[in-house]
């Protein structure tokens, strides 16, 4: 009994171990080859991207898995470290980036004469608002040089300081000599504090950067205090740079440059350049963008021009001279019996 008992149970035991299915990860490896197919004929379908396949596509993965798609549907959705840096790369009309083609490949005569005058007609349109645009900045820049002319004039300084508008904007050029700056030093004298004093309260109101330029002679005589003239330069735009915030303008709108002497104001050959090369140049840097600014000297006219600063009252002067030169005197006629 006990004998027969036992072959049953191990009989039992051994119909259980055969029923054990060792082949069930076949189920999960079927499932995730299914899953690369499908990811590499997705890869193989975009490689040749057309728009309309392409929103679809994304529309119904989007779908699939739960979330709304922002593909071609008008919305943003930059990708991280992108966000509002994309570039619009200009296309020349009819062409086709894929084949290489120019966009007048495959036209008519007429049709490429069309392209080309369409083109020429925006260039023209753009010059036009880019001139414009310059003539306003000279303006702008011409009632900043009367505003710093009449503080200057009203401390008698006008004659301390010259004034021209380059593509930079307008260049208050103050010559240092022994006015401003001692020779191979970087301190401000009574005179240049009292200079800078004047121009300081206008540049403060102003929204423009302002650019500190230091220079010194073409003299090739040692500096005392400083390895070589770029230290010094630098130095003297410095010093100049801390006055103008001690005095309100912000630090953020003031940039100091050290030039040494290779930007001249005159030709090192004449003997006055010895003195009026080592100068201080305070720049109201212009908001136009380059090739407005590029414009600005022709549009600015003999103010491009190294000159004395006009005041307002000389600009009145003028603009009332211009309008009675205009006037044209109507003759009197005499009526007889």
């Amino acid at each position: 009994m006990s004998s027969g008992g036992g072959r049953k149970r191990k009989q039992r035991h051994e119909e259980h171990e055969e029923h054990v299915n060792h082949e069930r990860w076949l189920v999960s490896y079927a499932d995730m080859l299914t899953l690369l197919f499908v990811l590499f004929v997705v890869l193989f379908s975009m490689s040749s991207v057309d728009q309309k396949k392409f929103a679809q596509l994304a529309s119904g993965l989007s779908a699939g898995f739960g979330a709304p798609t922002v593909a071609f549907q008008g919305a943003k959705a930059p990708l991280d470290g992108s966000a509002n840096s994309a570039q619009l790369v200009q296309i020349e009309p009819g062409s086709n980036p894929d084949d290489g083609t120019s966009g007048t490949d495959g036209m008519t005569q007429k049709q490429k004469e069309a392209v080309e005058r369409a083109i020429k007609a925006e260039d023209r349109k753009r010059a036009t608002v880019d001139a414009k645009k310059a003539a306003g900045e000279a303006e702008n820049l011409k009632a900043i040089e009367r505003k710093i002319a009449d503080a200057l004039a009203g401390q008698k300084l006008l004659n301390s300081a010259k004034f021209t508008i380059d593509q930079r904007g307008l260049v208050v050029t103050i010559v240092t000599n022994e006015v401003v700056f001692a020779g191979n030093r970087a301190e401000l004298q009574k005179g240049g504090e009292k200079i800078l004093n004047a121009i300081a309260p206008t540049l403060v109101k102003l929204p423009n950067n302002i650019e500190v330029d230091g220079h010194t002679n073409q003299l090739r005589s040692k500096t005392t205090f400083y390895p070589s003239g770029w230290e010094l330069s630098a130095a003297r735009a410095s010093t100049t740079v801390r006055f103008l915030t001690d005095h309100g303008v912000a630090k953020k709108r003031l940039t100091a440059v050290g030039f040494s002497d290779t930007k001249p104001l005159i030709d090192p050959k004449d003997p006055r350049s010895i003195t009026q090369n080592r100068r201080v140049d305070v720049v109201v840097l212009t908001q136009l963008t380059a090739a407005q600014a590029a414009l600005l000297p022709s549009a600015a006219g003999a103010d491009a021009k190294l000159h004395t600063g006009q005041t307002t009252a000389e600009y009145l002067a003028k603009v009332n001279a211009e309008k009675a030169k205009s006037i044209t005197p109507t003759a009197s006629t005499t009526v007889h019996d």
